[in-house]
This record gives structure tokens, C-alpha cells and sequence, in this order.
């Protein structure tokens, strides 16, 4: 029986290659961008600008990825089911596949790390969490 998918499957790998090429190009644009305004807050700089150029970025909109007390909540659910001291990545590593979320978003997880990193801190100050270091150095995370 022949492979009745080619077609789907040719076209799928071109809109594949069509979306990494408009990536790299927008990543490159992106960096030109970037180097354009190193270059304005120089010249600036250089022009005696005395202001807070940082003060001046556009205000974005807050995504809200978890609401009020829910990360917190499903870290110490995470670290209650566990049978070992957990590491922040690995608790945001569970935590992304608990919401079904893309495992592979290597910038999400490290922002999500840095998260549950500080939000474990009051709970340790409070005597909830209790840390120890592994044998790299790395902070684990366990319910006190």
C-alpha cells in the first residue's frame, strides 16, 4: 500500500524550513536592532545626554503566567509527591510538564527557575522548606 500522507508530509517539512528561516531572520533583525541602540545611547552619551535612557523603554503589558499563590502552591505539591530533594530546575522542569507546556523553551525554564528560586526563599525563612547543597553546590529543595 503506497504512503498516502507524501504530499501532507512534503508540504509540512517546507512550512517547517519556512519557519526557521523567518526565525533566524527575525533573530538577526533583532540583534541589528540591539546594536542600533548601543550605538543611539552612546551618541547620546557622547552628546551629553544626563538621562535615564532605561527609564524610557515602551511600558509592555504583564503576562501573568501563574495567579496569586499558584506557583507556590504547585511547587510544595511537587516537592511533597517527591521522593528526593528537588533542585529549582527540576521543580520548573515538572512544573512545565505538569501544564503541558514545551519542555524545550530553555529561556522559559531558566526564567521559571530564577522564579520558584525566589519564591522558595520566604518559605524557608518561615520553616516550611528546608535546603541542603548536593555535591556540586546546587541548592535542593524539600518540604520541612
Amino acid at each position: 500500500m503506497p504512503n498516502t500522507f507524501e504530499h501532507t508530509i512534503s508540504g509540512l517539512l517546507q512550512k517547517r524550513r519556512d519557519m526557521l528561516t523567518e526565525a533566524e531572520r527575525l533573530r538577526d533583525r533583532l540583534a541589528e536592532i540591539r546594536n542600533d541602540l548601543q550605538a543611539l545611547d552612546r551618541t547620546l552619551g557622547m552628546l551629553g545626554h544626563k538621562g535615564d535612557l532605561d527609564a524610557m523603554m515602551p511600558r509592555q503589558k504583564r503576562q501573568v503566567i501563574f495567579g496569586r499563590g499558584e506557583l507556590v502552591r504547585a511547587i510544595l505539591d511537587e516537592l511533597r509527591e517527591a521522593d528526593k530533594p528537588l533542585r529549582s530546575r527540576e521543580l520548573a522542569q515538572a512544573l512545565i510538564a505538569l501544564r503541558g507546556e514545551d519542555p524545550r523553551d530553555q529561556r522559559y525554564i531558566s526564567d521559571l527557575t530564577r522564579r520558584i528560586s525566589k519564591a522558595l526563599l520566604p518559605l524557608r525563612a518561615a520553616g516550611r522548606i528546608k535546603t541542603a547543597k548536593d555535591q556540586h553546590g546546587n541548592v535542593l529543595w524539600k518540604v520541612g
